[in-house]
C-alpha cells in the first residue's frame, strides 16, 4: 500500500505504510449483489420494496442494523413487537427506545427476502429507513458511491492482499479495522485515524451526510468552539430526540490510512456514541471508492477527485511526487437511469453544471419519467434558474400528479409570488397523497401556515406528532401546532403546553419564545407576553412581526412610548405587519 497526498495550498505527507504483498492467483473474489445508488443531497439511497410497496432507503454503514421509524412501521402496516425498555439505540441527538418488525418478502436489489428484520426506532429520515450492516456486513462490500454503486463481494484466500483491484497504478491507503464487539451484531467499519496527529476512532459512516468530530476528539486535538476560526454552523440531528449544537472548525492535519490532507475544516459536535470519536461520512465517500474487508478486518481506500473536508484539492500526487491522473474511466452512460445516477453523484459534488447535461439527458431519454424532471429541476433551482426549475416541476407532476415531492417544492417556490388559490391546489394534493403517519406532513403543515389556513395546518401537526413520538423534528412540529392554535384563537391551554414543550427542547429559539408570546397575549397574560418578545428580541432584534406584536402588548400595557418605538421600526422593516396582524384579530 502507498501513501497519497492531495495537491492544496499546502500538502503534507505523513510516515510511510508498508506495503501489502498482492498474489491474486489465491485470492478469489465474486460479486454477490450490486445495488444502484442515487443521492439524495448527501444520501445515498437505494430502492427496495415491502411486498408490492416500493421504498427508498439510506444506505448507511454506521448504523449497526437496519432501521425504520415508527411512523413508516405504521404506514408499511407491520405490527411493531415490543423490546425490553432497558434495550437503547443511541445516536447523534441521545438515544431511543426500539421496538422491531418482521418484513415479508422484502426486495433488494432484484432479490426477494422472505423475512428481514428491522429495529424500530428514531427519528424520521422522510425515507422508509436505514440499511445498516445486518446486510452491509453479511460479507465483503465495496463503496462506490462516486459511481453510483454499492457491491456486496464474497472473497476467499485474500488476506494481506490489496483487494482495491480496480486501483492500477493509483495509490491504494489502508485502514486496519477494529474487531469484531462481543454478541451476534455485525461489526461497524472503525479504524484508527490521526486527526492533527492524535490517534481517534473513526467511523466510516455513509448515512452522515458530512463527517463530524465529536466535541471531546476535537478537544484532544487541540480545538474547540472558542478556538480561532470556529463559527457556529446550527445544528446536527440524528436517530435521537434531540438537535445539538455545531460547529465548522480548521483542523492542521488528517491522515486516514496515509492519505494527508492540511488545513481540513470538519464539523465539530455531540456524536452521541462513547467508542467513536469521528463519523467520517458521505462527503468522504462521495470522492473515494473503498473496499470493506468484513472477512480480514481491513479498509482499502483510493481518492477518486473532488472536494473533501470542505476542500477542493487540485489534484493528488503519490508518495513519490508523481501527480496522479483523475480522470473517471467509467464507461459513459447509456440509459436514462445511469445519466441519473451519474448526474446525483456530481449535483452532491456541487458540480451543478455536469449534473444538469446529466439529468437533461435522462430527460431526452425517458420523457415520461417525471422524477428526472425533478431531478433537474433541483439543480436547476440550485442553479438559480427558478422559471426553468418551476417549467420542469409542471412537467414532473404532470408526469406523476400525486408526487408529493414534486407539489410540495412548487409550491414552496411559488407561495410568495404566485395566486393563493394556484398554490394551495398543489398543496392539497401532496396532502391527499401522503399517507397519515408521513414525514412529509411537516412541510405539508407549514404550507398551510403560510397560505393562511391553520386549521388545516393544525390537523397535520396533529397527525405528525402523533405518529412521532421521538423524533428530533419535535420542537419544531409542536411550536407549529402552538402558532396554528394561536391563529385560530381556541384551545390556549393546549397551546400553551405546546409552546412551553418547544421552549423546554430549544430555549433560546426566538421563533418559540414569539409563539408563546402570541398565545399569553390571547390569554390577557401581558406581563408574560411581553417577558416572551423582550426574549424573542434579545436574539433576534429586527423581527417586524415580533416588534409590532410587542408594541400592541405595550399599548395594552399603558406604554405609549415604547407601542409607537416599536410600532414605527416594525412598519419601517415590513408594512404588511398590519394587515397581517389584523387578519388574525389583533
Amino acid at each position: 500500500m502507498r501513501h497519497l497526498r492531495l495537491i492544496l495550498s499546502t500538502a503534507a505527507l505523513i510516515a510511510p505504510l508498508p506495503a501489502i504483498a498482492a498474489t491474486p492467483a489465491r485470492c478469489q473474489m465474486a460479486k454477490m449483489l450490486e445495488l444502484p445508488v442515487t443521492m439524495n443531497g448527501r444520501s445515498p439511497m437505494v430502492s427496495a420494496k415491502f411486498g408490492d410497496k416500493d421504498a427508498r432507503f439510506i444506505l448507511d454503514s454506521g448504523a449497526f442494523y437496519s432501521t425504520i421509524s415508527r411512523a413508516n412501521a405504521a404506514e408499511i402496516g407491520e405490527r411493531v413487537q415490543a423490546l425490553p425498555p432497558t434495550f437503547r439505540i443511541t445516536g447523534i441527538g441521545g438515544d431511543s427506545s426500539a421496538g422491531f418488525i418482521t418484513a415479508k418478502n422484502f426486495t433488494l436489489g432484484g432479490v426477494v427476502v422472505p423475512k428481514v428484520d428491522f429495529f424500530v426506532a428514531g427519528s424520521d429520515t422522510g425515507t422508509a429507513g436505514l440499511l445498516g450492516q445486518n446486510i452491509l456486513g453479511l460479507a465483503d462490500v465495496e463503496y462506490d458511491l462516486p459511481h453510483g454503486v454499492v457491491r456486496l463481494m464474497k472473497t476467499t484466500g485474500c488476506a494481506k492482499i490489496n483487494l482495491a483491484y480496480w486501483a492500477g497504478d493509483k495509490p491504494a491507503t489502508l485502514v486496519a479495522l477494529a474487531a469484531p464487539g462481543p454478541g451476534p451484531w455485525k461489526p461497524h467499519t472503525i479504524g484508527t485515524i490521526l486527526l492533527n496527529g492524535v490517534k481517534i476512532r473513526a467511523m466510516f459512516d455513509s448515512g452522515a451526510q458530512s463527517s463530524l468530530v465529536s466535541l471531546a476528539a476535537a478537544k484532544r486535538a487541540g480545538v474547540t468552539p472558542d478556538s480561532p476560526g470556529v463559527i457556529r454552523t446550527g445544528f446536527s440531528r440524528g436517530l435521537g430526540a434531540r438537535q445539538v449544537p455545531a460547529w465548522l472548525a480548521p483542523f492542521d492535519t488528517i491522515d486516514i490510512g496515509g492519505e494527508a490532507i492540511r488545513r481540513p475544516r470538519l464539523t465539530i459536535s455531540e456524536i452521541g456514541m462513547q467508542d467513536v470519536d469521528m463519523l467520517v461520512g458521505a462527503d468522504f465517500f462521495l470522492t473515494h471508492r473503498m473496499f470493506v474487508s468484513n472477512a480480514n478486518r481491513a479498509l482499502f481506500i483510493t481518492y477518486e477527485g473532488g472536494p473533501v473536508f470542505n476542500l477542493t484539492p487540485k489534484g493528488a500526487m503519490s508518495a513519490e511526487g508523481k501527480a496522479l491522473d483523475l480522470t473517471n474511466t467509467a464507461p459513459e452512460p447509456t440509459t436514462a437511469e445511469e445519466y441519473s445516477r451519474r448526474g446525483a453523484v456530481l449535483f452532491s459534488n456541487h458540480r451543478v453544471t455536469e449534473a444538469l447535461l446529466d439529468f437533461s439527458k435522462a430527460c431526452a431519454l425517458a420523457p415520461t419519467e417525471g422524477r428526472y424532471f425533478y431531478q433537474r429541476a433541483m439543480a436547476r433551482l440550485a442553479n438559480r434558474q427558478r422559471d426553468a426549475a418551476l417549467g420542469d416541476l409542471a412537467e414532473s407532476i404532470r408526469l406523476a400528479p400525486s408526487d408529493p415531492d414534486a407539489r410540495i417544492a412548487r409550491a414552496r417556490l411559488k407561495v410568495s409570488i404566485a395566486p393563493r388559490a394556484e398554490v394551495l391546489d398543489d398543496v392539497k394534493a401532496a396532502d391527499r397523497a401522503i399517507a397519515p403517519s408521513s414525514d412529509k406532513r411537516l412541510a405539508v403543515a407549514s404550507l398551510y401556515d403560510r397560505l393562511d389556513e391553520p386549521t388545516a395546518a393544525l390537523a397535520n401537526y396533529d397527525q405528525w406528532l402523533a405518529s412521532h413520538p421521538e423524533d428530533s423534528g419535535r420542537a419544531s412540529a409542536l411550536n407549529g401546532r402552538c402558532w396554528a392554535r394561536g391563529l385560530l384563537g381556541t384551545e390556549t391551554d393546549k397551546a400553551l403546553s405546546d409552546c412551553n414543550a418547544a421552549i423546554r427542547i430549544q430555549p433560546k429559539n426566538p421563533s418559540y419564545l414569539d409563539s408563546r408570546g402570541l398565545i399569553r397575549l390571547r390569554r390577557g397574560e401581558l406581563r408574560q407576553a411581553l417577558a416572551d418578545y423582550d426574549a424573542a428580541l434579545a436574539i433576534a432584534p429586527k423581527n417586524p412581526w415580533t416588534l409590532y406584536m410587542r408594541s400592541l402588548v405595550a399599548a395594552k400595557s399603558g406604554d405609549t412610548v415604547k407601542a409607537e418605538s416599536d410600532r414605527a421600526l416594525a412598519l419601517s422593516l415590513d408594512p404588511n405587519v398590519v394587515e397581517r396582524a389584523r387578519k388574525i384579530g389583533l
